[in-house]
């Protein structure tokens, strides 16, 4: 895999830390008592840079990278793998990347999901997200339309499998472990449709 380079790396470290202080300052404050300029101010960066990094305050806390991490799993995948153990091993191969200190922080965001309406709202443009994500490239790896029904609706069920692990894994305030849980889940998919 290529590794970034030194502006890509800068610009991400710059992502990290307003969302980092965002997070932060939710906790400690609220979140609807949180203004982009304070968030702003807390990561030493401009308010029209906290745009060109997120659209709105609910994207501080709902964007992330593991979409783009599942897409990866899915095109790693190893051939001949079936679209169920291509989606466990795609969420298996990107919870394997998290750094350390990444379960507190999905413990806080989703916290804050639970908590605030708005965030639970963009909760379900954000399932809508990851299947235009992850569909195409299992689409392309059965040999069909990138836009097809089927494989639309199958990852939009092993995502919200995977959103049940999620849960689980939060109710037992991130003790469990959360890829065991994940995987659980959306076997479960396959081993219950028969």
């Amino acid at each position: 895999m290529n590794q970034p380079g030194l502006r890509e790396r800068k610009k991400q470290k710059t992502r990290w830390a307003i969302q980092e202080h965002a997070l932060r300052l939710f906790a400690e404050q609220g979140y609807d008592a949180t203004t982009v300029e304070q968030i702003a101010e807390a990561a030493e960066v401009s308010p029209s840079t906290f745009f060109r990094y997120f659209g709105t305050k609910e994207d501080v806390v709902s964007d992330d990278r593991y979409d783009e991490l599942i897409v990866a799993g899915i095109e790693a995948a190893p051939a001949g793998l079936g679209p169920l153990a291509t989606m466990r091993h795609a969420l298996q191969a990107s919870l394997g990347d998290l750094k350390p200190g990444e379960n507190e922080q999905i413990l806080t965001r989703m916290r804050l999901v639970l908590s605030v309406p708005a965030l639970r709202a963009r909760t379900m443009t954000n399932l809508l997200d990851s299947t235009n994500a992850f569909a195409p490239p299992l689409a392309q790896r059965l040999g069909r339309d990138p836009d097809d029904f089927d494989v639309r609706a199958f990852v939009t069920g092993c995502m919200t499998a995977a959103a049940v692990g999620v849960f689980a894994w939060y109710d037992a305030d991130g003790r469990a472990d959360l890829g065991e849980l994940i995987d659980r889940a959306v076997a479960a998919v396959g081993e219950l449709a028969y």
